[in-house]
């Protein structure tokens, strides 16, 4: 490869790592032969990525592996803890050549309950379902005691490894362990503990371990009203202590269990133009693939036909043999051998979230990285969905927006700025003194500058705005209006752009009476036009400050004819003040600023005296 080829080809790769998403996931690199080689995990993806591509970047394996990339993908999750589950399934599935850890065969633990007749609970790296059912994998192992112990002081589940039957106790062939005399254990295995009230107990347990904590909690709940209801207090007081234990508990973590294996999962996200189907294969209770990919729409297809063709397509691209497909509702296709389910709730809907959020991501990504290499698409697509939002009957390529400042009225000014293109167009921006308004009135001299404004644009013939904005509610935008409509006759939109009590710009107004358009307010749309609110406030105050300084800086000084800045500057340094100046004698002055100006001032502040 040429210097010139592997340029084009960091900065390709670049281009890409600035449209990722600033989200927890995972990261796989890509050689020439398209083969994985490398996967890794990151909080934040944008972060980790970008890292490796940064100039200073002196270690000989990154920089090694940096010169093999070809491409890059990622799959986002919900938490770091997800992301290192989803490294750990990847890394085992591909084996690539640049990892080093994970490749020992070690896993996550995960929590067993035993199929035997008195069920144990532990922890465990070995998944064999024919012990038991297992949850998890736990990537936090922290999280995954805790899990464990609160189990422990809830139902005191058995942990000894003894074969324990149904006859055996019957029998009485065991006899109670040290566990039971330090109150770890309720001894079953002597009857001590009644099967079913063990057997529920190990019931309540697996809940926990679903995360059905709410429905346990509802349930515990109940009976301890019953047990109250029938005078049965120890009891009541004993489910209460468990209730607070779950209570203050926090589920486990997200993503996937051992209890979904070789899964499907597809979700669309539509666009005008494209379709986005993102898929997800689940088997042993991890992700090992996730992709999305874009589908060109025809006007014949539907979405549901886009899905089918990608559920047909990818399965056999990644002859995939589940035999379950998990998706966002029902749609018209059978295979045979396969059922479609639409969860409602559970892993499989957490698994249909993510799906769907990848697939927005990618979406999401996709647009970003084509504004950076075509930034007036952005500002085509907000001007789009402004016209949309107020039903303008063309896109609002040019925009102005006015506001006043004074302050009790004293040099009130007013300001004009103009955005082309949803940006601030600096050299259309105007500035207006108040002439004809005396006091503070806000109404009064926006009159007067909106008059001014487009009575100069119409003499000379000049370009009128697409859209008028008023910093400012309803009165604001009904001045406009009166001087716009009424006055100049002129068909030009008004919107306004209100604040809240904290003097925060919440609502877009538009129409007579004005309504409130929705828009979020963590929209690009809205951010645009908050801008431009405070580009309107910026200039005009900047304006008024100036005015006012200029003013306060005005001198007796300034009205002696004959006498400049330079001269009164020059005084005013080396005697301080008018007033003293007043009093200073004509041949002081003259030794600063020479003779004629020396008269030229003596005379000005003696002139009754030379008079009289």
């Amino acid at each position: 490869m040429t210097k010139e080829e592997n340029e084009k080809r960091i900065e390709r790769l670049k281009n890409l790592v600035r449209a990722l998403p600033e989200k927890p996931g995972s990261y796989q690199y890509y050689d020439a032969d398209g083969t994985i080689i490398y996967v890794g995990k990151a909080k934040n993806l944008k972060s980790r990525v970008s890292s490796y591509f940064h100039s200073e970047v002196d270690r000989f394996k990154t920089k090694v592996l940096v010169s093999k990339i070809e491409n890059i993908s990622y799959t986002v999750v919900n938490t770091e803890e997800d992301a290192l589950l989803l490294e750990n399934s990847l890394i085992k599935k591909y084996n690539p050549k640049y990892n080093v850890l994970l490749k020992d065969g070690k896993t996550y633990p995960s929590i067993c309950i035993t199929n035997e007749y008195l069920p144990r609970i532990f922890k465990t790296r070995t998944i064999n379902k024919k012990w038991g059912t297992y949850y998890g994998p736990y990537s936090h192992i922290g999280q995954m005691y805790a899990i464990l112990e609160l189990i422990k002081k809830l139902y005191k589940p058995r942990s000894c490894r003894m074969a324990v039957t149904k006859e055996g106790i019957e029998s009485r062939k065991y006899n109670v362990c040290l566990e039971y005399h330090i109150k770890n254990c309720n001894a079953p295995c002597v009857a001590k503990q009644s099967y079913e009230e063990y057997m529920e107990n190990i019931q309540e347990a697996r809940e926990i371990l679903k995360g059905n904590t709410r429905q346990l909690l509802t349930i515990m709940k109940n009976k301890m009203l019953y047990l109250s209801e029938q005078l049965r207090f120890e009891e009541a007081e004993e489910l209460k202590r468990r209730y607070l234990l779950v209570e203050s508990f926090v589920a486990k973590s997200e993503v996937v269990s051992h209890t979904i294996d070789n899964v499907d999962v597809f979700t669309i996200t539509n666009d005008e133009k494209v379709a986005y189907i993102n898929y997800i294969h689940v088997s042993n209770g991890s992700i090992n693939q996730s992709f999305t990919f874009e589908y060109k729409k025809k006007i014949e297809e539907s979405v549901d036909d886009l899905l089918a063709l990608g559920i047909i397509e990818m399965r056999e691209r990644f002859e995939s043999n589940a035999r379950e497909i998990i998706l966002q509702e029902n749609i018209e296709l059978e295979l045979e051998g396969v059922t479609i389910t639409v969860p409602q709730r559970g892993d499989k809907k957490k698994l249909l979230e993510l799906s769907l959020m990848n697939g927005k991501q990618y979406k999401f990504d996709r647009l970003k990285q084509a504004e950076k290499l075509n930034p007036e698409q952005k500002q085509v697509r907000l001007m789009k969905e402004l016209q949309e939002k107020l039903h303008l009957t063309k896109m609002p390529y040019h925009i102005e927006c006015f506001d006043n400042s004074n302050i009790s009225g004293s040099d009130p000014v007013a300001a004009c700025v103009v955005f082309k293109k949803m940006k601030p167009s600096k050299k259309d921006y105007k500035h207006y003194n108040i002439m004809t308004v005396e006091g503070p009135d806000d109404y009064a001299s926006m009159k007067e500058v909106v008059r001014r404004r487009y009575k100069r644009l119409i003499e000379e013939d000049s370009t009128l705005p697409d859209l008028i904005i008023a910093d400012g509610g309803k009165g604001q935008m009904e001045v406009i209006r009166q001087v716009v409509e009424d006055e100049l006759k002129l068909d030009i939109p008004i919107a306004g752009l209100a604040k809240d009590s904290h003097h925060r710009t919440n609502e877009l107004l538009y129409g007579f009476p004005p309504n409130t358009i929705g828009i979020k307010p963590e929209s690009e749309l809205f951010h645009v036009l908050t801008d431009l609110q405070d580009e309107v406030h910026r200039f005009a105050i900047t304006f008024h400050r100036n005015k006012r300084s200029k003013h306060q800086l005005h001198s007796e000084l300034d009205d002696i004819k004959g006498i400049g800045p330079k001269t009164r500057d020059e005084l005013l340094k080396k005697i301080k003040s008018v007033k003293k100046i007043k009093d200073t004698d004509i041949q002081t002055l003259a030794e600063i600023i020479g003779n004629s100006k020396a008269k030229i001032i003596y005379n000005y502040f003696h002139q009754s005296e030379n008079n009289s």
